[in-house]
């Protein structure tokens, strides 16, 4: 007889309390104590003898002959309760084996302390408040597997109480800014998370369209912009506490979805902000940790004021040899760069200051313990700051650093609407050279400055990664109660999946697949088109999990009726099916060349992983081609992934290439980066055959 599973017992359990007609889930509850309070007040309560309820979920379960000892926790503290048979009666002693771990109880009973000197609840009464149906995971160690900390936080909550105390101080840390800004007299605000012109900041944003007025919209990637119109409009100093987005890469330090705290304060400028941010972080560690000396990663952090001043053009020539004060353009940088031989990893489009980011953060950032202020940035790194009078090719700006780590920005703000034209203008220049991350035009702004903005000082602190540090965690997702997660495969938004290599036979020898496709298939570029993308989709179906020889003769053979369509587009693909069933290939592969070229010939929707990998597989084959041959030696070795996502963006680049095509990957579970990486790696490896 095969024995049921946990689930089974607890749906059991559901139905026969159900049939007795007692509601398991009932929607009213009493409970006079947290544990907390009742353990605060237990000696009182016992020799009152006064009854107490209780409320929580049941975490533990022993039975012993005619008592059963549990223990529930609500979100306070945990207690153990005792059922007495002599307390409750035969029939309701009897029902508790309706209970299972997980369930939520309300207790009725007196402060009692066991043989063993354990404060206790003793039971009279109890009521069902919620029947688990699922159990919680078997190690009460706690929940280890960070995948599913991650996905199901709320058991990673139930499990470890530290997650818990964790989320619960970054409350009190949050709570602890609100009331520094309050004190401080700075007015909290709300500005639109959806925005025409993103900016504030260096970052590619999310792009979502609005329906009603049929547009494309940004999601936000600062609070900056709006901030400041405020303090034109006269509202007084301002500040936000709120999310921005960002797509941009994820480690240790970095998510899309951003909590950051933006304040701007009118009659100020960067001096005044230092000494201000100073007791702003002090002030807050303070209040929320009860000290302000922090241990990270074996060091100790002192946040008692004053913060060390560092400077950048000092630093990095300390660093690097490389004398910012010196060089005025990308070029000269560059060639800085190569002259003192520094492995640098930068694009041959970029601009003086992203190249000259990119050199701090690798060469100085790191070796910054702080807490300590970066001053005197060049206005190539910092187009929202207001250069120094004394020194033009300077800003007044200042970055938070602590153990190696950006943790706050702030400058004296640009109000010269002239100067920050310019600035845009220089800035879009870099966007039309494919730099995605560059500031946007945005003419509202500027015309928002023209009616004046006073001396203003602006500061913006990513509370995600500054609690981070403050805990000691590993990642930022352990401060993030729902950080985003690529979808786990057989979770993506494909409907229909198709065979796993487990599952399917499929025995046509490449060499006859491509015997095929030379019979129809006669030009050289044609031929290569198809050994392309016939290696992505092996790749493809490796990551994924798919039978590499099934997807990759999708790809070899998928054009291989475009020599005799050519011109036609409506008939691409009609006339391949029929080759493809005359030699006897299996309907998932021909309904996904079908699919391919779905657009044009009105057949069959793509709604397996096969055809979406198809149509995406080999549409990206088209521009990774293109960007290797504007390389300086045209090879793909070059060709790196993040040089491919600007050339998605410039859509004059490989101009006949479906940028959306591409991006259905995501349909597959993977991730833009993801589907580039795998789609360039895998067209690297027949780099000699197909002349890259």
């Amino acid at each position: 007889m095969e024995r049921k599973t946990e689930e089974e017992i607890r749906r059991e359990k559901l139905a026969k309390i159900q049939k007795e007609g007692i509601n398991p889930y009932p929607a009213k509850s009493k409970r006079t104590h947290t544990v907390l309070k009742f353990l605060d007040n237990y000696t009182k309560l016992q020799e009152d003898k006064k009854k107490v309820i209780l409320c929580g979920r049941i975490m533990t379960w022993r039975e012993h002959g005619k008592l059963i000892f549990a223990t529930i926790e609500d979100d306070t503290l945990k207690i153990q309760l005792v059922f007495s048979k002599d307390e409750l009666g035969d029939k309701k002693f009897k029902w508790l084996k309706n209970f299972d771990m997980a369930d939520f109880i309300q207790a009725t009973g007196t402060a009692f302390t066991t043989q063993k000197g354990e404060k206790s609840l003793l039971i009279s009464d109890y009521k069902m408040l919620c029947k688990a149906l699922l159990p919680l995971p078997e190690k009460w160690a706690g929940l280890k597997d960070e995948e599913v900390i991650y996905r199901k936080r709320y058991l990673d909550l139930i499990m470890n109480p530290k997650s818990r105390e964790t989320f619960k101080l970054r409350s009190k840390f949050v709570d602890e800014m609100h009331r520094f800004m309050y004190k401080n007299n700075f007015l909290e605000v709300e500005t639109p998370i959806l925005e025409n012109i993103p900016g504030g900041a260096e970052a590619e944003p999310f792009v979502t369209h609005h329906n009603a007025l049929d547009i494309d919209l940004f999601l936000r990637i600062s609070l900056e912009l709006p901030l400041k119109k405020l303090i034109v409009g006269n509202l007084g100093s301002v500040y936000e506490l709120s999310k921005v987005f960002r797509n941009e890469g994820m480690d240790r330090e970095h998510l899309q979805e951003i909590s950051l705290m933006e304040f701007y304060w009118q009659y100020h400028d960067v001096n005044d902000l230092m000494k201000f941010v100073e007791k702003f972080y002090a002030t807050v560690i303070e209040r929320t940790f009860g000290k302000l000396e922090i241990g990270y990663q074996g060091k100790t952090l002192n946040f008692k004021p004053p913060y060390e001043r560092v400077d950048y053009i000092q630093e990095v020539k300390k660093e690097t040899g490389i004398d910012l004060a010196k060089i005025d353009t990308a070029d000269k940088l560059k060639a800085e760069i190569k002259k003192n031989d520094l492995n640098l990893d930068y694009e041959e489009t970029d601009g003086l200051g992203r190249v000259t980011d990119l050199l701090y953060k690798k060469f100085v950032r790191p070796k910054i313990t702080g807490p300590a202020f970066l001053i005197n940035q060049p206005v190539s790194v910092s187009p929202l700051a207001k250069k120094d009078e004394k020194k033009p090719l300077l800003t007044e700006r200042m970055q938070v650093l602590v153990a190696g780590s950006e943790v706050g920005n702030g400058f004296s703000e640009l109000n010269d609407p002239v100067d920050q034209k310019e600035r845009f203008e220089e800035q879009a220049k870099l966007r039309e050279a494919g730099d995605n991350e560059a500031h946007m035009m945005d003419m509202d702004f500027i015309e928002a400055l023209e009616h004046g903005m006073p001396p203003t000082a602006g500061f913006g602190v990513g509370i995600d990664r500054l609690f981070m540090i403050l805990t000691g965690a590993e990642s930022i997702r352990d401060v993030v109660l729902f950080p985003t997660m690529k979808p786990k495969h057989g979770q993506s938004i494909v409907t229909k999946t198709i065979e796993s290599k487990e599952d399917i036979v499929f025995d046509i020898p490449r060499e006859k697949s491509f015997a095929l496709l030379k019979e129809h298939i006669t030009k050289e570029p044609n031929l290569m088109h198809s050994r392309e993308t016939e290696v992505v989709m092996r790749g493809l179906a490796k990551k994924l999990g798919y039978n590499e020889d099934l997807w990759g003769t999708a790809g070899l053979l998928h054009d291989i009726d475009w020599e005799e369509t050519e011109g036609k587009p409506e008939d691409h693909a009609v006339k391949g099916v029929q080759y493809l069933k005359e030699a006897g290939y299996p309907e998932d592969m021909i309904n996904s060349v079908m699919a391919h070229n779905c657009t044009y010939n009105g057949q069959n929707e793509p709604n397996s992983a096969l055809d979406y990998a198809l149509r995406a597989g080999e549409t990206v084959t088209g521009l990774i081609y293109a960007a290797a041959l504007v390389q300086p030696d045209k090879k793909l070795e070059s060709v790196k992934v993040k040089s491919i996502k600007k050339k998605m963006k410039d859509k004059s680049f490989a101009a006949k290439v479906n940028r959306d095509t591409i991006k259905e990957c995501e349909k597959l579970g993977l991730t833009l980066d993801e589907f580039l990486e795998i789609s360039l790696d895998s067209m690297k490896e027949i780099s000699s055959e197909i002349g890259l």
